[in-house]
């Protein structure tokens, strides 16, 4: 990682429904939809439902979730440079392939449109939005329909990546079917950012009161440690070595369950004769966002992915590994529109300003690898102040 003498930030999990997404969920008759709720005091509001087992009137949406002026103007309340923005969950989870096809490659357009008349930063090359486009990865979907998308995706030069849940065909993301595409991403450069949907607990969890507390912080974190451990088990990342995947909510539950993992694997012949390196090797191959929202968890991270190059090899160094070495997989996010200030907008939110905080408080990063970890990381992943992908 170059050296950093001013700090960057850039937001790399920060989400948006384009007007044409929110436009969708609003003529919907099921879920997901977007439906207009009145309070008790009588004032009427939006509220996004996304599970049948939540409250009727489901969470507020307004427009933080679709207007770039008020993403914006989140930006700079909390001194964010860059952001690096996505459609948020369900994507297009609930649509057949067909339509999923065609809403894919609108809303892509859309979301380059979106970035390439964002401003520019001042006293750089860099436009203050990138995104993360979408494919139509929907049960029963042609693989070549996704395909197409990610070549698409590709000629769009201010998308640097693709979104993907974790259902994938249907069969998850370790379908053989899904190499084709695994391949297509990679020849492409752009990074996938795979980020979970009520896949763990999901609906039953959202029950006694609780909100979406349980899946939020339980099922999200194991949804996404098995799809990555899914995709590792499966030997994609020996099939494709220069993939590029980004988990999202700092891994999950993956770098504290890595060494339960590797020895289930070495002690199952079949499967540790499959994979070419310990599964802890893996860890080192991804690249993790910084929404954990504590220095210890951070720390904890960094050490999993620094001490992942030991098992490059039989005769890996056991010496302690060098935490600072791990940030360089390690990107910070916000997760807005998301976890607002429950007192209203005019504040700093907590959820961003504890990542903030977390990423400053760590022990044993030095002020280089913070600020690598608050944008040189993405600068350099996303290829930035550049037209190619890294």
């Amino acid at each position: 990682m170059a050296a950093v003498v001013q700090r960057m930030i850039v937001d790399v999990h920060t989400h948006v429904y384009l007007p044409r997404y929110a436009a969708l969920l609003r003529q919907r008759t099921n879920i997901p939809r977007i439906i207009s709720h009145q309070d008790p005091k009588g004032k009427t509001e939006e509220r996004l439902v996304i599970l049948s087992d939540e409250p009727a009137e489901g969470r507020p949406v307004g427009p933080q979730y679709w207007d770039r002026a008020e993403k914006l103007a989140f930006m700079n309340k909390h001194d964010i440079d860059i952001s690096v923005v996505s459609t948020a969950n369900p994507w297009l989870d609930f649509l057949t392939p067909s339509e999923a096809q065609g809403m894919a490659s609108e809303l892509n357009e859309d979301l380059e449109e979106y970035c390439m008349s964002s401003p520019i930063l001042p006293d750089t090359t860099f436009r203050r939005m990138y995104g993360f486009g979408l494919v139509p990865l929907v049960p029963g979907a042609q693989v070549t329909s996704v395909v197409n998308a990610v070549h698409q995706i590709h000629a769009l030069p201010h998308l640097r990546g693709v979104i993907l849940g974790t259902q994938g065909l249907g069969k998850g993301l370790d379908d053989p079917a899904l190499d084709p595409v695994w391949d297509a991403v990679e020849k492409a450069g752009l990074v996938v950012f795979i980020h979970p949907h009520y896949d763990v607990g999901g609906e039953r969890w959202v029950t006694h009161g609780n909100g979406h507390v349980l899946p939020l912080a339980l099922g999200f974190p194991f949804e996404t440690a098995t799809a990555a451990t899914c995709l590792i088990l499966s030997g994609v990342l020996d099939r494709f070595p220069f993939l590029r995947l980004l988990l999202a909510h700092s891994g999950g539950a993956l770098p504290a369950l890595s060494s339960r993992l590797a020895s289930c694997i070495t002690h199952d012949e079949q499967v540790a004769n499959r994979l070419k390196h310990d599964a802890r090797y893996y860890l080192g191959r991804l690249y993790y966002d910084a929404v954990a929202y504590g220095p210890e968890e951070l720390g904890f991270l960094s050490e999993v992915v620094a001490r992942a190059g030991r098992y490059e090899s039989s005769t890996g160094s056991t010496a302690p590994p060098d935490r600072n070495i791990g940030t360089q997989r390690i990107l910070f996010g916000t997760d807005n529109p998301f976890f607002p200030p429950a007192n209203g907008n005019g504040e700093r939110w907590r959820s961003v300003t504890e990542n903030t905080e977390a990423i400053d408080a760590v022990p044993g990063w030095t002020p280089e690898s913070k600020n690598g970890v608050f944008g040189a990381n993405a600068i350099a992943l996303f290829n930035l102040g550049g037209s190619g992908r890294g």
